[in-house]
């Protein structure tokens, strides 16, 4: 027993906190079912690189600061009048090859049909997979932004964001914003051109950009940035949350 105190102090020292907890059981179990030494190496290893991928998810997933957390197996592709996206296609995206090609994705269309749904669930994939996410709207965006050199949290925030693989921008032209925060953004979209991908939704179409970036220079370089690697898909259809709304009282 007091070896395997010393021998767990020292996995500690080298940081190996799940070898370290674990150590005792796998050696009770390794002396039962006769296996060798490198077999309870081998054992206490693998524990410890699940322990740490698990950490990591657990850090990336809060880091990437989603809304709420929903994968895409639950999402209905076959709901009357729902168009412009198919599972095919978001399998096909799920696997995560543009990725690594710094590609956007564009989810364009009325409110209602998913858009932010998608998102998420590309994200969650891509934080399972390693990659570091974080999730924002164009208004909480435009925020932290402006407040970035006087709060150190917003400064935290949009460092997390230019350190990001992706890259999801939610609810694009819901508020009009203001030519200097259109610069900003110009700035940022310039920042993550060709090495960061971006998943962005949207309600309206590009011809409405302008109206609500009120500057169309500025509108035009920022979609020339956006659109250039990017799968655009403009979704149509009925209200997911109309068809299925609730009341206080029930249907």
């Amino acid at each position: 027993m007091a070896e395997l105190t010393v021998v767990a102090s020292k996995l500690k020292q080298l940081n190996l906190i799940e070898a370290s907890h674990s150590l005792e059981t796998v050696v009770a179990e390794a002396a039962l079912a006769n296996k060798t030494p490198l077999d309870v190496l081998d054992k206490l290893l693998n524990l410890e690189i699940d322990g740490r991928n698990a950490k990591g998810k657990a850090k990336r997933l809060k880091a990437a600061c989603f809304p709420y957390v929903e994968g895409l197996d639950s999402f209905d592709f076959n709901r009357k009048g729902f168009t412009g996206i198919s599972k095919a296609h978001i399998k096909q995206l799920a696997e995560l090859a543009w990725l690594e090609k710094a590609y956007n994705i564009m989810f364009l269309g009325p409110t209602g049909l998913g858009k932010t749904r998608l998102s998420i669930g590309l994200g969650l994939k891509a934080v399972e997979a390693g990659y570091h996410v974080s999730f924002i709207s164009l208004d909480e965006l435009m925020r932290i932004l402006k407040t970035s050199e006087i709060s150190p949290r917003a400064a935290r925030r949009v460092k997390a964001i230019k350190n990001s693989d992706l890259v999801i921008l939610d609810e694009v032209g819901f508020l009009p914003i203001s030519k200097q925060d259109a610069n900003k953004l110009y700035e940022l979209v310039n920042l993550l051109y060709l090495k960061t991908s971006i998943i962005l939704t949207s309600n309206k179409s590009f011809e409405e950009w302008s109206e609500f970036i009120g500057d169309s220079m500025i509108t035009a370089a920022i979609l020339d940035r956006l659109a250039h690697q990017c799968e655009i898909f403009t979704l149509d259809g009925p209200s997911y949350r109309l068809e299925n709304r609730r009341t206080i009282f029930g249907n």
